[in-house]
């Protein structure tokens, strides 16, 4: 064969096989093997019978090999076989291995023609055969049979492009003489995934069967319909001679017999029949094997750099050592004290660049949630100015009052102070909440130790609401701080001589004045309740400044769609639609003109309500306040009309006293408030786990029972070994292997355009299904260079890069209905 210094190679792969089929799919290595694929009755087991030169494999009515069979054929002194699911029972009895397939088949499909993915690992030495490794795939069928499922045709052919799919696979397309080749589902399937024909090896079985006055001459030549590689004729044993039990060497003397004596193929049955097909096979996938070495040999070692660190960290693990318990229970705290500090701070090594977490979430509610729940207390000028009337009446009682009475502005004052306790209560919960998720999200790291992680969630967790309650505490101190004297020496308080009618409008637009026509947001968002008639919800480029909110067509603000000025605008929240995931707010005119055009109001939506909060922080900044409902307790609507002049004086003065004395005490609270939390729980929390926990674990008196691992967490461990173990076991196998040889050039290409897709259902009209798995990649660092061989001839080794061709499928029929 001209493979001395290859003997080893595939006796080389089986090996590999056998050690990473104890990790399963988890190393994505796919090995070089060929797959023999072709329709029920084809000729397949008969092909791989002949081979062995035994009888081994289950025969039957309709589908038999039900689940893919590995087939590994080496070369030996005695003939026995043996399974990987059996290690160490050797059978030498044939017909017991035959018994053994359909068991093991059984085992996981059933006994009504179900099918499985799961291969059957078969492992055959005979000092008959050649080296080689072969996958029976189950026969393509087109109508269901027992139990089978409607869409068995399609599972059948999933799992064949599971295989065939994979760049490191020979397909061998067996295909019987009596049936026409050009509708060949295997050459289709081959054609689907190899297009070029590199990997496929034809076989025409049952050349005996054809009518007579017909042969298959022209396509064993590879002049009619030709594949790149052409095709190999073979005869196999007829039904009736298998029930006579015709012996297989005899049946392989009468195959050459055939070819000897037929008229048309007589002049190639040097190239005919199954003992040429196993030399060529076992030449070709030597040949692949060699070919694919390289980058296989780059890929494992990739993955086993990846894992050893973890391995070694595994090896040293010894989970009775109380010594190496203690040092793992003090790195975990180590690690959780310095993840959540990471967290907290912004200073992690991994940055989240999806959604907000930690300190940013926490900063997100210090400047923008909280600030917005304040400005929404103080937005309310009708209520207020009702408040005050109200106060001054009751406070003159019968009689009219001459002056103003500094008591009214106390009440209200006061009044105003208590209602921060509600969203600075709420602010406190926001961050506790916030707290709580970033220390769950550290504490899960410890999943690998049950025990210990439930302990340092429960006192953790105790901590915060125990911090929790003295910020509580704190918070409601500063505000009765505040209620206890009112403080009207106060440098930014006007006082009564300066107060004035209208200073509240010029409160609220000093820092817009201030800053001009700054852009204060820019952003996409959705007009969503103009008319289907009139174009329907758009999305346009929004930019807020301190003056006007303008929108773009695009973000590009070339072509602007309008500008609508700030002035007596506020907003409302709207309810979200039942269908729609859009979150949504309103911009009205307090002075009932439409705020856009014919619109009343101007909706405008938002992918989530986290921008949406965000805007409406923004509009607050622009001085564009939300609206409120202006009823009291008792039912009282409106302001009523004032009818004295003097009256109507006192309460633009107290209004004006208060707005003046609140934006002090705002602006007091916006800047304690953050402070305290950052300082009675953020920060306390932080010393807690970092100088306090370790401690408490101790306490709890059970530090070797919190190291005890989850079953998970063993399993895994256990995995890593393993794989760790296989990958350095096949890599230093596969690094004494030579890979100087002898090979026969790959054939030129051929015209295969006579191959229909098998995407074409038989109306011809392409069905559209997902694609089958992908062929596997290879990093970008493997096999670019091509390599030569000692005939001269270039195989390019970077072949895998090559993008994973499209492979069609198709939608299951629709189960019938049973009456």
């Amino acid at each position: 064969m001209g493979n001395r210094g290859m003997e080893e190679l595939i006796p080389l792969v089986n090996r590999l096989q056998d050690a990473l089929s104890t990790v399963g799919e988890s190393c994505s290595l796919h090995l070089p093997q060929i797959a023999v694929v072709g329709g029920q009755s084809a000729g397949k087991s008969s092909v791989l019978e002949n081979f062995v030169g035994r009888d081994f494999l289950p025969r039957g009515s309709g589908i038999v090999t039900r689940r893919p069979l590995v087939l590994q054929l080496l070369s030996g002194n005695t003939e026995y076989g043996e399974f990987l699911h059996s290690k160490g029972k050797k059978f030498t009895d044939f017909d017991e291995i035959r018994k053994e397939i359909e068991a093991e088949t059984q085992r996981l499909t059933g006994s009504n023609k179900g099918i499985s993915s799961v291969p059957i690992h078969l492992r055959i030495y005979s000092p008959h055969v050649l080296n080689l490794t072969l996958v029976d795939l189950p026969g393509i069928t087109k109508v269901p049979v027992g139990d089978q499922p409607a869409d068995i045709e399609y599972q059948i052919r999933d799992m064949i492009m599971q295989f065939i799919c994979k760049e490191n696979c020979l397909i061998l397309a067996v295909t019987p003489a009596n049936t026409d080749l050009a509708n060949s589902d295997a050459l289709k399937l081959a054609k689907d995934v190899d297009p070029q024909g590199q990997r496929t090896i034809g076989v025409i079985t049952k050349l005996d069967l054809m009518d007579k006055g017909t042969n298959a001459r022209e396509i064993l030549e590879n002049r009619l319909l030709p594949l790149r590689r052409g095709y190999i004729g073979v005869v196999n044993r007829s039904q009736k001679d298998i029930d006579g039990k015709k012996d297989i060497k005899a049946a392989l003397l009468a195959e050459q017999k055939f070819f000897l004596s037929h008229p048309a193929y007589k002049h190639m049955a040097e190239r005919m029949g199954t003992p040429y097909l196993q030399r060529t096979l076992n030449q070709q996938l030597t040949n692949h094997i060699r070919d694919t070495l390289p980058a296989f040999r780059s890929l494992l070692q990739s993955q086993l750099l990846s894992l050893n660190k973890e391995a070694e960290e595994y090896k040293q693990y010894s989970p009775d050592d109380t010594a190496h318990r203690t040092k793992t229970l003090l790195q975990s705290v180590q690690h959780l004290a310095a993840d959540f500090e990471k967290l907290i701070e912004g200073s992690g090594d991994i940055v989240d660049t999806v959604n907000l977490s930690g300190g940013a979430r926490i900063n997100r509610i210090f400047h923008e949630h909280f600030p917005y729940q304040l400005i929404k207390l103080e937005s309310d000028e009708s209520k207020l100015r009702r408040e005050i009337n109200y106060a001054i009446r009751n406070i003159h009682g019968v009689r009219t009052g001459l002056f103003t009475p500094d008591m009214a502005f106390q009440a209200i004052v006061k009044k105003q102070i208590s209602v921060l306790e509600g969203p600075c209560m709420k602010f406190v919960d926001m961050v506790s909440q916030e707290l709580m998720t970033t220390v769950h999200q550290c504490i899960s790291k410890l999943s690998s130790f049950p025990k210990l992680q439930d302990e340092t969630e429960r006192i953790v967790t105790t901590e915060i609401q125990q911090q929790e309650s003295k910020c509580r505490e704190q918070v409601l101190l500063l505000i009765n701080i505040q209620l206890a004297y009112i403080n009207t020496k106060h440098e930014d308080f006007i006082g009564f001589t300066n107060a004035q009618q209208g200073y509240n409008q010029i409160n609220k637009k000093i820092v817009a004045r201030m800053a001009g026509n700054q852009v204060i947001r820019k952003g996409w968002l959705t007009i969503s309740n103009i008319g289907f008639m009139k174009g329907g919800a758009k999305e346009y480029w929004f930019i807020l400044t301190a003056e006007s909110l303008s929108w773009f067509k695009d973000d590009e603000e070339k072509e602007k769609k309008y500008m609508l000025p700030l002035d007596n605008l506020k907003l409302r929240d709207v309810e979200k639609g039942f269908m729609s995931s859009k979150f949504v707010f309103a911009i009205f005119n307090t002075e009932l003109r439409n705020a856009y055009k014919d619109y009343k109001s101007l909706e405008l939506a938002c992918n989530s309500q986290e921008e949406l909060d965000s805007w409406k922080a923004s509009l607050l900044q622009a001085g564009v306040y939300p609206e409120k409902v202006t009823v009291d307790e008792q039912g009282n609507g409106a302001p009523e009309n004032f009818t004295d002049p003097q009256l109507e004086r006192q309460v633009e003065t107290i209004r004006s006293l208060v707005d003046s004395y609140m934006s002090i005490i705002y602006k007091t609270i916006k800047d304690l408030m953050p402070k305290t939390i950052m300082h009675l729980m953020i920060t306390r929390v932080k010393e807690f786990i970092s100088s306090e926990l370790l401690a408490q674990l101790y306490a709890l008196g059970e530090c070797s029972a919190l190291m005890d691992e989850s079953p998970e967490q063993q399993k895994y461990r256990e995995e890593v070994l393993r794989k760790h173990a296989a990958l350095k076991e096949a890599l230093a196998v596969v690094g004494n292997i030579s890979t100087s040889t002898c090979t026969t050039p790959m054939p030129p290409p051929v015209d295969s355009s006579w191959i229909q897709p098998s995407s074409l259902a038989t109306s011809g009209k392409p069905v559209v299904r997902g694609l089958a798995p992908s062929a596997p990649r290879v990093p970008a660092h493997i096999g670019h260079t091509p390599s030569t061989s000692t005939d001269g001839l270039q195989h390019l080794t970077g072949q895998p890069h090559r993008p994973p061709p499209s492979v069609p499928r198709r939608q299951p029929p629709a189960i019938p209905n049973v009456k």
